[in-house]
């Protein structure tokens, strides 16, 4: 089958549905699951510095024999690696470990410190050719408005937390000026329970004989979000991406629509969090 994609404000057309690495261990379990994915039909590969499996996700790609142009790959620059000239290295490193000539999409993973700096090296590396498209990871409306009035290059998709229980409405009206995509991690509640057995949902999935992910997923793509699940289970991994044979109603979008809280798991916006992230991961301690 082959995956609907979306432009992007550049001009590149991404994927509408990707497969997501975050907490996949580099044990020969990234290598394994990507690959699969990539059997299954997946075209879109979600990695970054921080998930410490780069050159695992690079590998299930050259293995994989579907030739380069077609699969879509995205990373993310690690906060302890902003500034102009660590970002430079960082995407020269990115490069070696995924074993690639250039990356679809280059993300600030989380936006603290010299994130202007960082994204100058980006928008370099793009004119290079090193890099296809740009774009943030876990702006805030406010987050947003601090830094990308800075930006001479507009990115082009936010990465941040999406899902039935928070619908990020006001960071898209910013987003929606400048036809910027968001792009959802956890666009599956990361595990809620309350969102997996929500009756809106579970009555919507028995509706059209699918499963409580498939309804979501086909949520946030009738909404125009780019959607990555992860899973490490075969069955999963192949039914995240079956959901292009129905169609949700208007009725259905706005009772699932009527579910957010305005409330996710992570606050970017949150006292601390660059000190916490920064103790949490140090992505050159095998350099």
């Amino acid at each position: 089958m082959s995956i609907p994609t979306i432009k992007l404000n550049d001009g590149n057309e991404i994927p509408v549905i990707g497969f997501g690495t975050f907490q996949i261990p580099s044990d020969g379990s990234t290598y394994k699951a990507v690959k699969q994915a990539l059997d299954f039909g997946y075209r879109h590969i979600d990695t970054a510095v921080a998930y410490f499996n780069e050159a695992e996700v690079g590998q299930a790609i050259k293995d994989s024999g579907i030739p380069r142009d077609q699969i879509w790959v995205t990373s993310k620059l690690w906060l302890q690696d902003f500034g102009y000239d660590a970002a430079a290295k960082a995407i020269d490193l990115s490069l070696e470990k995924l074993g690639l000539d250039y990356i679809d999409l280059y993300l600030i993973h989380q936006p603290y410190g010299d994130v202007p700096g960082a994204w100058r090296a980006m928008e370099d590396a793009k004119k290079d050719g090193k890099l296809k498209s740009i774009g943030v990871s876990n702006m805030t409306p406010k987050i947003w408005n601090e830094f990308v009035p800075k930006f001479s290059i507009m990115p082009s998709v936010n990465q941040v937390e999406f899902n039935p229980y928070f619908q990020q409405k006001e960071l898209r009206k910013i987003l929606d000026k400048d036809d910027v995509k968001l792009e959802a991690w956890a666009p599956l509640g990361q595990g809620n329970q309350s969102l997996i057995h929500d009756p809106v949902i579970t009555k919507l999935a028995d509706k059209y004989n699918k499963d409580v992910g498939q309804v979501i997923l086909r949520f946030e793509n009738q909404e125009g979000i780019i959607v990555f699940p992860k899973s490490v289970h075969e069955s999963r991994i192949k039914s995240n991406l079956n959901i292009f044979d129905f169609e949700l109603t208007n009725e259905d979008m706005e009772q699932i629509r009527a579910l957010d809280k305005n409330k996710g798991q992570h606050d970017p916006d949150a006292a601390g969090v660059k000190e916490m992230l920064l103790s949490s991961f140090d992505v050159h301690a095998d350099d």
